[in-house]
């Protein structure tokens, strides 16, 4: 019998790696000596690394020749049995292809974001689930997983868990509430004015910092929290994903929109007020592993009756996003403090 060799892709980003973990899980449960190969961008090579789910966890950028040369070099030399692109675009479906892998899964037409990718898979998995990470399931189980999704923990490093300690007693932060106002895109965003108000209103009635996550090229936005803040003094936080991680595990939540730091604080164990718009929740919201695409009880989803579904990117807050009142986050949010009294 061949020995058991998978490849997996999933190249980014942060909360689409995050939605992968419970269905590679679910293919380590089954298969526990198999070689797992996860392959990802060098950027998120530590997150991957850190769910302990892969055997080796390799690095490509699609942008550099000579590195696509490298990793195809690689696959070929590792003769796998079978790929599994959790990813469905061109980029990520070519690798197996022209790494010689026989056995190619990936999502079918009816699913695939990119269209006439599913001409690269030698199994088309047409997916009946409506959580994504549900549907990641789904490519598991044809590989040959028991079941769909299985738990999976993520660890930080002693550094980064002291490093964070000390940052935060530095800052005289203690039990705090953490804040992502940004996004891929901003139609989903909710203004940051009102992620200030709620600053201020946790500041006021329930005596807690907040602490505001930002990425690169949202210091504007962070500034624009903090000013509409009043006297609450948000602390303003932008750190590589190591420290971040052991931020998000230290927050009694998170309150953030469709956006990777809300998912990675999920995935840490930490409650989420998630807040949705022009993203379906059903879809894409906070997943936790043996609720079935159900919102999980500890997750409270805040969205608006009248919001449409669509996934076009716009660079002004959809209007679903202005109907979430600043009052209705608060009280999500002192339910959510309360429960961890």
């Amino acid at each position: 019998m061949a020995e058991q060799r998978f490849l997996v892709v999933r190249l980014s980003s942060l909360g689409d790696i995050v939605h992968t973990f419970p269905a590679v899980a679910a293919l380590r449960e089954t298969f526990p000596t198999a070689e797992i190969v996860w392959l990802t961008h060098p950027r998120w090579k530590m997150l991957v690394e850190s769910s302990g789910l892969a055997s080796e966890v390799w690095a490509a950028d699609t942008r550099s020749l000579s590195s696509l040369r490298a990793i195809l070099r690689r696959i070929r030399e590792k003769r796998f049995i079978a790929a599994i692109d959790y990813q469905g675009l061109w980029k990520s479906a070519a690798l197996p292809r022209f790494g010689g892998i026989p056995r190619r899964i990936g999502f079918s037409s009816e699913t695939v974001r990119e269209y006439g990718v599913p001409i690269l898979y030698t199994d088309r998995v047409r997916c009946v689930q409506t959580h994504i990470a549900d549907q990641n399931g789904e490519l598991s189980l044809r590989a040959g997983a028991q079941r769909g999704s299985a738990r999976f923990s993520l660890s930080i490093s002693p550094s980064h868990a002291a490093g964070m300690q000390d940052y935060l007693q530095a800052h005289s932060v203690e039990r705090f509430v953490a804040l992502s106002p940004g996004g891929g895109w901003r139609s989903k965003c909710w203004p940051p004015e009102r992620f200030g108000a709620l600053c201020n209103k946790i500041r006021e009635a329930l005596g807690l910092r907040c602490v505001v996550n930002y990425g690169p090229g949202e210091e504007q936005l962070a500034g624009k929290v903090r000013d509409s803040s009043g006297t609450a003094d948000p602390l303003l936080y932008n750190g590589d994903l190591g420290p971040l991680m052991a931020l998000l595990r230290n927050a009694l939540c998170i309150v953030g929109g469709d956006t990777g730091p809300l998912h990675l604080a999920v995935a840490l164990g930490t409650p989420a007020v998630a807040l949705f718009g022009p993203t379906d929740p059903a879809r894409n919201g906070p997943y936790r592993v043996g609720e079935s695409g159900a919102v999980p009880p500890r997750d409270i989803v805040l969205r608006s009756p009248l919001a449409l579904t669509t996934y076009k990117r716009g660079d002004q807050p959809d209007p679903s996003m202005l109907d979430l009142e600043v009052d209705a986050v608060f009280d999500a949010v002192r339910r959510q403090v309360e429960a961890r009294a």
